[in-house]
């Protein structure tokens, strides 16, 4: 696995969009990390009509493949850590039309972080059966559904 800095990605604009930014580089937690990362930008569009948020995240995760696919190409590895852009749209995606207030957003991003990270199925068989750009783009995008399912029945039954 090639070593990752912020010159690399400060070379290649692909490779900093997939490291989330930068956020990737953290030496702890990375995935963790760029899922916090992803909240600044997820304030930006959450008061955006639904159907256009849609579009916004429908657009990260095709741009995401693409990104993930590049990124791990160049470095050598499927999935290297640093790469989060695919935490990014899990997010964005668990945080669909979740109430703005602080504690819905806490409870979403703690639900993505534990469907990334336990990947119940049929998530493990995707993380471990789909290569590329696809491969890790979809594990979280699946994440970041079930996150969704799970936060808005919590909203529907303690909102």
């Amino acid at each position: 696995m090639k070593a990752v800095t912020p010159t690399t990605l400060g070379r290649d604009p692909r490779l900093w969009l997939a490291f989330g930014l930068g956020s990737g580089l953290s030496p702890k937690a990375p995935g963790t990390v760029g899922t916090i990362a992803a909240l600044p930008f997820w304030w930006l569009f959450q008061g955006l009509p639904l159907a256009s948020y849609a579009v916004v995240v429908l657009l990260a995760a095709v741009l995401g493949i693409w990104l993930c696919g590049i990124a791990s190409a160049k470095l050598g590895v499927h999935d290297h850590p640093g790469i989060v852009w695919d935490e990014f749209v899990g997010l964005w995606i668990t945080l669909f039309a979740i109430p703005s207030h602080w504690f819905w957003v806490l409870i979403g991003v703690i639900l993505f972080r534990i469907f990334d990270i336990i990947k119940p199925w049929p998530i493990r068989w995707v993380d471990k059966h789909v290569h590329g750009g696809l491969g890790i783009m979809l594990d979280d995008v699946m994440a970041g559904v079930m996150g969704l399912c799970t936060a808005q029945l919590l909203v529907l039954l303690f909102g």
